[in-house]
């Protein structure tokens, strides 16, 4: 099975009996099939932490992620331990923010950042943020990602063009294409149970047009400048100063946007990348169905970027690893110490806890274009309890390798030809 078998594979699993990825609520699910699980928050779709799922025993999602005090098990409490390792050297094991140009708020699972304005060519204001470059020094210079991998995505619409222009007085960055429509609902309705991924429809709650991709180049270098708000006015965006944003007018991630301020706060996901549990924005996907699940923007624009290299020369992506159907909570009033994956997600049991690639300071491959690989239990593992929580890119490659990983429905593992933006925030280890 090919690449483009496999992306065939998951749509059609997950869109074709919902006419193409419009929500519509007669599609009828097919005898004898359960009746359908109820709809879930987009949040708990995504894995944000502010999407007010009820994490039983733990207060937030963020939690169930987190490391345990080092105190546990000694016979001190944990202010008589020293200062995390990451402290004197950010590559060693500790806490560590990677994109600084923002304050984390790790009991909310935000980020605020920046707000940038800028103009269409067409004269449309763009509401935007930064967060990843490949201009090494200017990243260091702005509390950006350096991501040399991004120099690759200038290839077709992958990236849009940028330049400074003085208008009014005032110098802005005009863009030469790439509107997003914000108005559309976001939903995702899950498949009939006990296996709710596939969804029976997905309507992602941004979709960009064809020229939109979040790339741009500006001068020399490009960056990763997400569009937040599209064709709106600053006095408008001041209304959500405080929260309560509409997400008809902003991107679907925003928690609260300030005009007057400059600065948005947006929702992070939870993961992990090389058994460290990571926090992320995510921001954009290439295709409806990614971009649904993640509660992203569709970016047709990301589709020009090619996926499957991998750490090759003049590859643009890293890879990101996804379960389809890792444990799922089966005791009431019990989170499962595994839990993991798309099922999970979808049965609102809080986000699926995606397994990152490299992210600086522990490798040097990081790109925010990951290339989404999805992968299946067998049977025969689920049977004999191999399934558990993967937390690192070789532990999952390790399961492919055994064959107790597959891809989707039992066919061959690898990518699926969607690209997921997600820039790293930060890492808990």
């Amino acid at each position: 099975m090919n690449r483009q078998h496999l992306a065939t594979l998951l749509f059609s699993l997950s869109l074709a009996a919902c006419g193409g990825g419009s929500n519509d609520p007669t599609t009828p699910a097919p005898a004898p099939a359960p009746a359908p699980a109820p709809a879930v928050s987009p949040g708990a779709v995504s894995g944000d932490a502010t999407s007010g799922i009820v994490a039983i025993q733990n207060p937030t999602p963020i939690t169930e992620i987190q490391p345990s005090p080092a105190s546990i098990g000694a016979d001190v409490p944990a202010t008589y331990f020293g200062t995390a390792p990451s402290t004197v050297q950010k590559e060693l094991i500790g806490p560590y923010q990677l994109l600084k140009a923002g304050t984390v708020d790790e009991e909310r699972g935000t980020i605020t950042l920046p707000l940038y304005k800028g103009r269409l060519a067409s004269g449309e204001a763009v509401w935007y943020i930064l967060t990843d470059t490949d201009d090494q020094k200017n990243a260091e210079a702005l509390g950006l990602n350096f991501s040399s991998k991004l120099s690759y995505a200038a290839v077709g619409k992958g990236a849009r063009r940028g330049r400074q222009q003085l208008i009014d007085g005032e110098t802005v960055v005009v863009f030469n294409a790439g509107r997003v429509d914000f108005s559309p609902v976001h939903s995702v309705t899950p498949g009939a149970a006990p296996n709710p991924f596939p969804p029976t429809a997905v309507q992602p709650g941004a979709v960009g047009d064809a020229d939109y991709s979040p790339i741009v180049k500006i001068g020399a270098h490009l960056y990763n400048a997400p569009i937040v708000a599209f064709n709106v006015d600053g006095a408008t965006l001041d209304a959500f100063c405080a929260g309560n944003a509409d997400h008809r007018l902003v991107h679907d991630k925003v928690v609260s946007i300030c005009a007057r301020d400059n600065v948005v706060t947006l929702a992070l996901t939870t993961g992990f990348s090389f058994g460290r549990p990571v926090l992320y924005l995510s921001t954009e996907a290439s295709d409806a169905l990614p971009a649904a699940l993640e509660g992203a923007t569709l970016a047709p624009g990301l589709k020009d970027i090619k996926v499957g290299s991998d750490d090759s020369a003049f590859s643009a992506v890293e890879r990101l690893f996804a379960v389809v159907n890792g444990a799922t909570n089966d005791v009431a009033g019990e989170i499962h110490p595994q839990r993991q994956g798309f099922n999970s997600a979808l049965r609102g049991e809080g986000g699926p806890i995606n397994v990152l690639g490299g992210i600086p300071t522990v490798a040097t491959d990081y790109s925010p274009l990951w290339d989404l690989n999805v992968g299946e239990w067998t049977a025969s593992a689920i049977a004999h309890d191999y399934r558990t929580r993967l937390t690192g890119e070789f532990e999952y490659l390790g399961m492919v390798q055994r064959g107790h990983l597959t891809g989707p429905g039992g066919g061959p593992f690898g990518s699926t030809g969607f690209i997921v933006n997600c820039p790293i925030v930060s890492r808990f280890l």
